[in-house]
This record gives C-alpha cells, structure tokens and sequence, in this order.
C-alpha cells in the first residue's frame, strides 16, 4: 500500500470518527429519552399489575371502575400523543370552536381545528332552491400544511389553532383580522391570519412563522399546502352544472389553463403557479400567492362522488417555500365570490378568464361586442328576457348586410335553374365534368358567384357559437325568470315527465320545443329557395336532422340561449319576408341577362399571371 492510499484511509476515518461523534446525542437529550422510556415502562408495568389483579378478583362479576383506571387511560393517551406530536402535543387535543368574520358581501366561519375556512356564505346569492348559498361547509374541506418535524409528519388540519380574537368579528369600515395560531411553545408558533376588508370578496391570507426553525426540520425548503373540498350543487341542473365545475391555474407570469371538465383528471404542475381555482359554473373558491407557489399537484374527481348534493372533489397540493429563518412569511389571499366578468376582471390577474367565453375570435366577440352591449342594455332595462331581445334585435340589424347579400345570390342561382337544368339535359350524367364545366361558365358569364351565399352565412358564424358561450357562462341570467322560464341561466320545464328518456331528461322545456320547430321551419324555406337541384340527397336530411339533434341537446341547457335562437329565428322570417316584398326575381333575371352580354372582366390574378407571360415571352393562346 503507498503513502497516499494510507493517508486517504486516515482521513476517511477521521471523517467517520467525527461524524459519529457530532451526530451522537447529547447527555440532556440522553436523560430525556431514559426519562421518557421509564415512563412508558412504569405505564406498562402499572398496566400489568392492574390486569393481575383484576384476574385475582375474578370471581366478582360486577366489577366498577375506578379512578386508578381512568387515570391510567389517560396516562397512556397522553404518552401516545406525546410520541405521536413532539412539540406539537399540546395541540393535538382540544374543544373545537368556531370563529365568524364577516362583511356585507361574505360570512366565513373559521375552526380552531385546523385553524381553517370552515365554511363561506356569500350573502346576497342564495341556491336554486332558496338556501343560503355556501361555497363549502364542514369536514370535508380541507386546508392544512404537512411537514416533517422532530422525525414526525405534521398535518396542521388535526391540530388545534387558539386566538385571542372575539367569536364574532364584523367588518364595515375599515379592515380587520382574525388571527389563528398553532402553539408550540413559548414564542414559537405557525399563525394564519385572516384579513378582511369592507365590500370586498377578498381575503388576505398570511401564514406567519414564529420561532420555527428549530422545530420544523432545517433540511425542508418547502412546506406541503394542501386544500381540498367536496363542492356542492348550486344550480338547478346538476348535469349541466358539473359540465362547468374543475381546477383552474395560473401560471406564473404566463396564460390560465384548467384541467377537463367533463372527465376524472390530475396533472403535476413542476413550474410556478400564480393562483389555483376551484371553480363551478358561476362560483370559485381563488387561492392566489402574492408572490407565486413553487408547484402543485392537481386533481379534479366527479365519477367517485355519490351524493346528489355535490358535483366534484377538488385536491391542490401546493408547495409553498420555506427558508428555515427565526420569522418569516408566506402571504396569500382568497378569492371567495361570483364568476362575474367585471368584477374578476378588476384584480388584474386573469380572473376573468375563468368565465368560458371562447377561444379565439369566439371570446373576441363575446368581450367586444356581446358583452359591453348586454351590460349598457342592464343599465336601463330590468328585465333579463327584454334584454335578450333587444341584444338579439341589434345583433340581426348588424348582421343584416349579409343577409341580405346571401339571399340576393341565392336569389341568382334560383332564377339561372331553368338554364342549370337545360345544360343538365343536353350533357348525359356520365360527362360530370363536362357538365360542371358548363354550370361555372354559366355563373362567370351572368356574373354570379357559387359562393356567394355561403359566405355571409360563414362570417355570421363566430356571432352564433360567441352567444353559444355566452348565455350559460352569464351569472347576470340566474336565477332570473321570463315566461314561464323560472331561471334563465338553467332549462325551463313546462312539464316535467314521470319518466328519464336518454339523452333529453325528464323534463321538457317549452323554448328549446319552438327553437326546434323554428330551425325546421326555416330549414324546409331554405331547402325551397335552393337553385341547383344537383344538391347531395344526403345533405337535406342532414340538414333536417340537426334541429332534431338539438331539441335533444339544448333541452337541459340554458333556456336563455334556446330564448335567444328562438327569437332570431322568428326575426329571420321577418327580414325574408321584407327583402321578398322588395326584390323581383324577373328583374334580378333581367340584369344577368345584361350580363351576359358584357365581355367577361378578367380577374386582377389573371391579369398578372397574363402579363408576367407576356414578359417572359410568352405568347398566351388565342379563344
């Protein structure tokens, strides 16, 4: 063996040596433990002496308890706590008791157990049947942190909190707080404190800790937040509720996005996150860092829920950091209220993204247009269901122009059939193509584009599926009643059916009924005024197909939407019977006979490709 090989083995030694002596426990922690171990030894051998006497007795068929027993018991307990909790003894047992704080929009009622949000009334909503609205209630909401301390895991929501602050604590003019604070000994504590300020759906929400460094242990750099709860049913249909109930987040610095609605569903965020929602179709429970979580784990659980009183389970498990120092903070605040676009656009942070309104040009609409014009028709109008008209009256004035413009070239096509027809007379069903090739000559002659009808329809399109968005994501409409509909934001049933038929309900409602009716009325006019008869047979049932398909659909949907639909189907008629009265087919036919006399103008693509021929020496072919 060579020197170096020798004094590595030296120094690895050493290292040895020295870690077992500064890792070997000290002479009080020694005596602690002796102390400790006689204790649980003398409990153990009481135990033992008092079971031997007790069958020594036997023979006494009555036996009482005393207070020797009794005091063993507790003995025992005190020792399992003790082992169980550390420092954290003293908390784990205690009377639970309730602390309220509350101002003129919220009531939350807070538990010394856990020191948590126990249960959140928003006070000017009620539940579809007129109870008092509660975001969550009871045990099965769950806001705690787990650690490891001591060589023990500590959950927080099993300890007791204890605060110097009244049972009652009313905010109106200024803001107050209501402080919880986990014991641990003397000025070593975790507090959660809650702040509330007059008119606000709010909450600041601040975890403080005291004198933790030496009890929560110092190789930690996070600490494990986990919130969960059952979230209960609120609205009328609970189907179509749940199809808006799941976890949303933020990312930190970046876009909003939500895990599947329709779908048992968990994902692990490993990046930074700003907020985490737990959101149902017009209310969410927001839990926003003023800084930013490090990660969370995220779960959204509908299929395992029985209870027709709850939609979901929703889990967060969030990381929050800790940096081991005497006193330090970790601030955050609640977002309890409405899903109303306004008011969650104020906060700045994306709230407002929680309301669906679309993706893309859909959410342009809807934000731009829909929105700022239902808002200033609110101003003046209390009714909901007028509201809705007269959105839809302005909406079909605006989109008039191509009405106008489709039925016009379907006019155009209409009044060319008879000379459609005669090229399909001369040219057999073998020759497609040539047949084809006469109808566009036709079209370019008389100066009239195929299209030309399909277009404007196209451009309504983002309008039609923006207002699809819109009525059942609106918490203005809940809740408000029109006709015989009770709540516009919810389906209205005219009668309901002692009986489930799949995929409809056992319900029908009256304003999907004329939706349906209206669409095939306005189908069979379409199908009327259709100029080629070389149509795909296919295609008009389809066609009829579709309203039936949505009488099935929008039974249990918002009635607001079918209301809607239903009115603009009814304002169509009424503009194809005006421009009827002032267009006259023999006259549209008159000017594409004019048309076709005019030699036909080259498009400006044409023009170009022409002329860069003619550059390059190309000589273009003579007609």
């Amino acid at each position: 063996m060579d020197r170096n090989s020798i004094i590595g083995l030296l120094i690895i030694g050493a290292i040895l040596v020295g870690y077992s002596i500064f890792t070997s426990p000290t002479k009080e922690e020694i005596e602690k433990a002796t102390r400790q171990r006689d204790s649980i030894a003398q409990v153990e051998q009481n135990i033992k002496l008092e079971q031997e006497k007790l069958k020594a007795e036997s023979f006494n068929t009555s036996p009482v308890l005393t207070s020797t027993d009794s005091t063993l018991n507790d003995s025992i307990t005190k020792v399992q706590i003790q082992q169980q909790f550390g420092s954290f003894a003293e908390a784990a047992t205690g009377e639970n008791q309730f602390y309220t704080i509350e101002n003129e929009l919220l009531e939350i009622k807070i538990s010394s157990k856990g020191g948590r949000p126990y249960s959140v009334r928003l006070k000017q909503f009620k539940t579809h049947d007129s109870l008092p609205l509660l975001l969550f209630n009871g045990d099965s909401t769950v806001l705690g942190l787990d650690f490891f301390a001591q060589n023990r895991t500590i959950s927080t929501n099993e300890l007791f909190f204890t605060t110097d602050n009244s049972n009652s604590i009313i905010v109106k003019d200024s803001p107050k707080s209501l402080s919880m604070k986990l014991i641990v000994g003397e000025n070593k504590y975790i507090e959660y404190l809650y702040t509330l300020t007059p008119n606000s759906y709010i909450v600041d929400f601040d975890i403080n800790f005291v004198g933790m460094k030496d009890v929560i242990a110092s190789n930690n750099q996070y600490l494990s937040l986990k919130w969960s709860m059952y979230l209960p049913t609120q609205e009328k249909g609970k189907d179509f509720e749940n199809q808006y109930t799941t976890v949303y987040y933020k990312f930190f610095e970046d876009d909003v996005d939500y895990l599947s609605e329709t779908s048992d569903k968990e994902e692990e965020i490993t990046t930074k996150l700003k907020w985490v929602s737990f959101k149902q179709q017009f209310f969410s429970s927001i839990l926003v860092a003023d800084n930013n979580f490090l990660n969370a784990f995220l779960k959204s659980d509908k299929s395992s829920v029985t209870d027709d009183n709850y939609l979901a389970k929703l889990d967060a498990d969030i990381s929050i950091p800790f940096n081991g120092k005497d006193k330090e903070s970790f601030p955050m605040q609640f977002y309890f209220g409405p899903n109303h676009y306004n008011t969650l656009s104020e906060y700045n942070l994306d709230f407002e993204k929680l309301v669906p309104l679309g993706w893309g040009i859909f959410g342009w609409v809807n934000r731009f247009l829909v929105i700022p014009v239902f808002n200033w028709l609110g101003l003046f109008i209390s009714s909901y269901g007028i509201i809705i008209l007269l959105l839809t009256i302005i909406i079909k004035l605006i989109l008039f122009p191509l009405t106008y413009k489709s039925y016009i070239s379907t006019a155009k096509m209409r009044v060319l059939k008879p000379q459609i027809d005669e090229i399909n007379a001369k040219i057999p069903k073998e020759k497609t193509m040539e047949r084809q090739q006469a109808t566009m000559a036709l079209y370019k002659k008389a100066g009239v584009n195929p299209m030309g009808g399909c277009l404007p329809m196209l451009l309504q399109f983002p309008i039609l599926i923006a207002l699809f968005r819109f009525f059942p994501a609106s918490i203005e409409l809940r809740q408000q009643s029109f006709l015989w509909a009770d709540d516009l934001s919810s389906y209205d049933s005219i009668y309901d059916l002692p009986f489930n038929i799949p995929f409809y309900g056992d319900h029908i409602s009256l304003f999907t009924l004329l939706m349906t009716i209206s669409t095939l009325i306005y189908t069979r006019m379409q199908n009327q005024m259709q100029a080629s008869s070389t149509q795909i047979p296919g295609m008009k049932v389809m066609m009829y197909m579709m309203p039936i398909m949505f009488l099935f659909w929008f039974n249990s949907y918002a009635s607001g939407l079918s209301y809607y639909y239903f009115v603009a189907n009814m304002m169509t008629f009424g503009q194809m019977w005006l421009i009827r009265r002032f267009v006259d087919d023999d006259e549209i036919l008159s000017k594409l006979e004019q048309s076709k006399k005019k030699p036909v103008k080259k498009s400006k693509f044409a023009e170009r490709l022409e002329k860069m021929a003619k550059e390059r020496g190309y000589q273009m072919p003579k007609k």
